[in-house]
């Protein structure tokens, strides 16, 4: 990139931030110094570190070692094979993640996917393509834009994997899943998936990265799951932004 072309985005940066200070992800201040966070409320957020559950990326009390599984893991295995979370969803961080799946607010995206990289970044590097979870074409429509997508293609691009944003579709449009129990929510969500006929050849035989916002039950994500080893993925890992955690924590 030429020198010129350096400058002018540098200069339009310092223009845009004087004239649209950044807003807080956590308050949604604005003009209270450089970046997203203030430094107090960085330390509120709970990222989630080691040790963790390998299969599902529940935080653990203690370190059972590298490949140790979770009580509900062993209990009912989800069908992917590795998921991890940038951080603890809870009311610290529900702002963010609102802001971007509700208000389409992409001003802290870069952000929030640096997070989620260095979360995941093993399941990043070993990954052929990405895929996120998708929108029914109904709710796309009137939302105008698909959060998840949003978060895939920007970990695409700092990390040079391909991304499929259309690779998965919706086939019928489900109720919503908040409220509903664990078991509702798998039946919620059972069969409406499926790989477009038109991608199935980008992921038959790969390594794919199934991206979504929020981890909750993962009854929506094991749908996706099922979708996409119909269609012949050699092996699916989940990196979401943030997971519920509960004191008996069940991702199933």
């Amino acid at each position: 990139m030429k020198a010129g072309t350096l400058a002018a985005k540098s200069l339009f940066r310092q223009t845009r931030d004087f004239l649209w200070p950044p807003r807080s992800l956590i308050s949604g201040d604005r003009g209270e110094g450089a970046g997203p966070l203030k430094p107090e409320e960085f330390t509120k957020i709970r990222f989630i570190t080691e040790p963790v559950c390998h299969r599902c990326g529940v935080p653990q009390d203690y370190d059972a070692g590298p490949e140790a599984e979770c009580a509900a893991c062993i209990a009912r295995p989800p069908r992917w094979g590795r998921a991890r979370a940038a951080f603890v969803y809870d009311d610290i961080s529900r702002r963010p993640v609102l802001d971007l799946k509700r208000a389409g607010r992409r001003g802290g995206l870069e952000i929030l996917a640096g997070w989620m990289l260095q979360a995941g970044a093993p399941l990043v590097e070993e990954a052929e393509v990405i895929v996120p979870v998708p929108l029914h074409y109904a709710r796309l429509v009137m939302r105008g834009f698909n959060q998840s997508a949003w978060l895939a293609q920007a970990i695409g691009q700092v990390s040079g994997r391909r991304v499929c944003v259309d690779g998965l579709r919706r086939t019928r449009r489900t109720p919503s899943q908040a409220g509903l129990s664990t078991r509702a929510r798998r039946r919620n969500v059972t069969g409406a998936f499926d790989v477009r006929p038109s991608r199935r050849k980008l992921v038959e035989g790969k390594r794919v990265l199934l991206v979504d916002d929020v981890l909750t039950t993962g009854a929506t994500l094991n749908a996706c799951v099922r979708a996409l080893k119909r269609a012949g993925a050699r092996q699916i890992d989940v990196l979401v932004l943030a997971r519920v955690v509960r004191a008996t924590d069940v991702t199933i």
